[in-house]
Order: structure tokens, then C-alpha cells, then sequence
């Protein structure tokens, strides 16, 4: 007698997809581990420009706010991605898009917090309202098939250099920029918990690829399990007193951070013209860097996971593009930055989600978090560090898909899957690929290969390097941090 589905495997299609229950769970459980350290990092960024102007208690304040902030913009993020949209993506506050918040439109031009959180709500309603009129799905339909092929490989290097950077394996080097952690120090001294880290990172590797070549199940979600135990006698998983105090938490999340917009503030001791065109350039960044983000991450995931319809384009896309709109003016009114599609869920997908199913789990997990910030505070950067390496490796392997036979289109792949992890950011590389296409694209006499609107998008890309007022320059100056993306 044939086994009868239930409601969940009903509604979001889980045996239809090729999945089934255990394996959603599984998934859904794997992205939010690898995508949990944002629930620590993010209130510490955000709080930091406090702590920079000794502003201490402000900043206690702000981390309390941000962190339950955070956990609820993510929740519902993901939760409308699961319900909404039905796709296994996780959404989060980005990485790059919290330190532009925090250190150059609050610490670097002076906004402040709340002010800074309503930027942020008006680039979420922008979003809402491009969405809506199909905007976002004309560029994303614009974009050649060559810089599409190659964004995939390309956030694959890019996880792969954010796993090493946070494995602590590739560090800094004044002579040649980044090297790998030298484990002779264990010898001579040195910073003994950085290579037990990278130790840690490479023995969860190790695991994550044996199991996953033996085709046991959870492969990723075991070796972070794996390389969270081994770190514990080594020092590198830290076992802190389970401090929960939630009451002060959410005292400061309902005083500085729950529906705490200020919008008035935006126009003190400026005219009315320079505050609204300095909003208007803040809102473009924002919006820009974040559309680029999320755009190259569904795209990405939705080819890794197979959610393409014939003709190449993303299964569900404009509703992960809505999932994606209404969240980051959500997540503004939560209190924390720009919430958008995470390249981490790439991590659960790996492990087989296919449905709306791994999505709503790790959306229960985000809320749950708050509870649990203990538990997931225990998972040290170096156990997540190899999930994401390995993801790195599976969306590589996409790169075969790539066309090098066409010169322009090869130099344009090029660009696109190279400028991500160099430059570290998936915006830039997308940006790269697009302008290098359509100047390759006019100089070889090909230039009706090139739509109207991708030739648009990238003279927009490329507007930071033709400014000349002093107005003007203040552009150039949003937009050159906004492309630096610092992280």
C-alpha cells in the first residue's frame, strides 16, 4: 500500500521534486548552521560604530536590538522564500551590505542608527515597487547567457575564499596579499588558536568529503557536527555559560530597534535638496548592491539545484524576488540592515533540498534562535568554514557549462567568475562580466548581440567613472563604496 503524503509534502511538492521529508529537514538544519554565524557577527558590526566613538552603552543597546533584529528579519525572509516563493533558500542580513551601513553611512557620513534603518526600508519599498512592474525580472532576463553560465562557478570560488578566510587557512600578507596560515608557528610560539582552527577546518573537510563520497546523508550538516566536537579540546569551540537574559534583549529591542525609523532626522542641518539627493544616492546603493547579490545567488542556486524551467530561467523567480523585496523593508522595521538571499544557502542545497520545505525549517530555526543564541554561538567559524568550502567545490563543477569558445564570451565569463572572489563580492563580478560583454561585444562589431537593456544596465555600472561637479562626485564617492563592498 502506497505510503500517504502528508500536508507539508502536499503543499510544497516534496515528492514530486525528487526529495523527500528527511532530507528537506536535513537540509534546512544545514543551511542555518552555515548561515547561523550572522546571527553573532551582525549585532557586532552593526554595534561597533558605538563602541569606535565610545558610546558604550548605545552600543550594548544596539547589539541587544540587532540580535532578536536579526533572527526575526530572517525569519521571515526565509519564511516567506518557504511559503511564498517555495524555494530552499534562506534569507539573512548580507555580509558587506552591514559593514556599508555600519562604518560608512553611520560612522563614516554621520547618520545615525535609525536613520541609517530607514535608508534601508526606503531601498526595501524601491525593490517592492521594481519587482511589482517586472523590473527586476527584465534585467535578470537581460543578463547574456555567458555572464549566467559563469555566475554559478563564480560564488562557488566565492564561498570557497569566505570558508578558507573564516577557517582562518588564507590570511592576509602585506607582499603578496593573502598566503596560507603558516602551521610552523605551533613551533616557534606563535598563535596556536589560529592553527587549531585551520586544523579544525581541514579535519571537517575531510570528513564532509569522505562521508559525501561514501553517499551517506547529511554529509555537510555531519562534518560541521564533526569539526564543532573536535574543536572543543583544542579550544577553538567555545563552551560559555548558557547566559540567556532574553528580558534585556528584548527591553532594547522594543527601545532602539523594533519599528524605530527616523525619517525627520534624514533632513537635519541639511537643505532640502542635498539631504534628499544624498537619500537618493544611499537608497541606489543599497538597492544596487543588493539586487546584484540576490540576483547572482538565485540564479546560482536555482541552477545548482536544478529549479530552471526550459528556458534556463529560475522556477518561482518573481516570488523569491518579492520574498526578497519585502524582507529587506521588514527586516529596516526589525531593526538590522539589509536583509537579502544568502550564497549559504547554496549549503543546504548541497545536502538535497529541493523544496520550500528546507526553507521553512530553517526559518523555524532563525526564530528559535532566539532562545538558543547559546547553543548556536557554541559553532565556531572553523565548523561552518568547511561546508562552505565544500559547497565551493560542487557549484565549481558547473564551469563546464561555460562557453570558451567565443572569445568575447569567454573574457566575459572570465571576468564575471574571477572578480567575485578577488574583488569579494558577487555584485562586482556581475558588474565586470556585463561591462567587459558589451565593450568586447561594440569594439568586435558584434554590438546587436547586445540587448538595449543589458547595454543600459552596464553604462549605468560604469556611470562612477564619468562624474565631474562636486555633486556629481559625491556619486562617485556612494558608488565607489558602495562597489568596494568592505567587509
Amino acid at each position: 500500500m502506497e505510503k500517504r503524503e502528508g500536508f507539508f509534502g502536499r503543499f510544497f511538492g516534496i515528492s514530486q521534486s525528487g526529495s523527500n521529508m528527511r532530507t528537506e529537514i536535513l537540509a534546512g538544519i544545514t543551511t542555518f548552521i552555515t548561515v547561523a554565524y550572522i546571527l553573532i557577527l551582525n549585532p557586532q558590526i552593526l554595534a561597533d560604530p558605538f563602541v569606535i566613538t565610545g558610546d558604550v552603552a548605545m552600543a550594548a543597546k544596539v547589539s541587544n536590538g540587532v540580535f532578536i533584529g536579526t533572527c526575526i528579519g530572517a525569519f521571515i525572509g526565509t519564511f516567506l522564500c518557504a511559503v511564498y516563493a517555495k524555494v530552499p533558500l534562506a534569507q539573512a542580513p548580507g555580509m558587506g551590505l552591514n559593514a556599508f551601513f555600519a562604518y560608512t553611512v553611520v560612522l563614516g557620513m554621520g547618520y545615525t542608527y535609525n536613520q541609517t534603518l530607514t535608508i534601508v526600508f526606503l531601498s526595501g519599498v524601491l525593490f517592492i515597487v521594481i519587482t511589482v512592474v517586472g523590473l527586476r525580472q527584465a534585467i535578470i532576463r537581460a543578463i547574456p547567457e555567458s555572464i549566467k553560465m559563469a555566475i554559478t562557478p563564480g560564488i562557488g570560488l566565492f564561498i570557497t575564499i569566505i570558508g578558507l578566510k573564516n577557517a582562518g587557512i588564507v590570511v592576509s600578507n602585506p607582499s603578496t596579499l593573502v598566503s596560507m596560515i603558516d602551521f610552523a608557528q605551533w613551533r616557534n610560539g606563535g598563535n596556536t588558536e589560529l592553527i587549531c582552527g585551520a586544523l579544525v577546518a581541514l579535519f571537517g573537510l575531510i570528513v564532509i568529503s569522505v562521508l559525501n563520497a561514501r553517499k551517506v546523508k547529511g554529509s555537510i550538516f555531519l562534518g560541521i557536527v564533526a569539526a564543532t566536537l573536535a574543536g572543543i579540546p583544542l579550544g577553538v569551540t567555545k563552551l560559555s555559560s548558557f547566559d540567556l537574559n532574553l528580558a534585556n534583549k528584548f527591553r532594547d529591542f522594543g527601545e532602539v530597534s523594533l519599528f524605530k525609523l527616523d525619517i525627520a532626522g534624514l533632513f537635519e542641518g541639511k537643505g532640502v535638496t542635498e539631504a534628499v539627493f544624498i537619500i537618493i544616492m544611499l537608497v541606489l546603493s543599497f538597492s544596487l548592491v543588493n539586487m546584484f547579490d540576490s540576483m547572482g545567488t538565485l540564479m546560482g542556486a536555482g541552477r545548482q539545484s536544478g529549479l530552471v524551467d526550459e528556458n534556463g530561467e529560475v522556477i518561482h523567480m518573481q516570488e523569491a524576488l518579492m520574498a526578497d523585496a519585502i524582507s529587506t523593508a521588514a527586516g529596516a522595521l526589525m531593526g538590522t540592515s539589509t536583509v537579502t538571499t544568502v550564497v549559504e544557502s547554496s549549503a543546504g542545497i548541497a545536502e538535497g533540498g529541493r523544496t520550500g520545505m528546507t526553507s521553512l525549517v530553517t526559518a523555524v530555526a532563525f526564530l528559535a534562535a532566539i532562545v538558543f543564541a547559546p547553543v548556536v554561538g557554541i559553532v565556531p567559524a572553523a565548523a561552518t568554514a568547511p561546508a562552505l568550502i565544500f559547497v565551493g567545490v560542487l557549484m565549481l563543477g558547473n564551469i563546464k557549462d561555460v562557453d570558451f569558445s567565443e572569445p568575447t564570451d569567454a573574457v566575459a565569463s572570465f571576468c564575471t567568475i574571477v572578480f567575485m572572489p578577488f574583488t569579494y563580492s558577487i555584485a562586482n563580478g556581475i558588474a565586470m562580466g556585463l561591462i567587459t560583454y558589451c565593450l568586447l561585444k561594440v569594439f568586435t562589431n558584434k554590438a546587436k548581440e547586445v540587448e538595449v537593456l543589458t547595454s543600459v544596465i552596464a553604462m549605468h555600472l560604469e556611470r562612477r567613472a564619468n562624474t565631474h561637479t562636486k555633486r556629481r562626485r559625491a556619486v562617485l564617492w556612494v558608488y565607489d563604496l558602495m562597489f568596494t563592498n568592505p567587509d
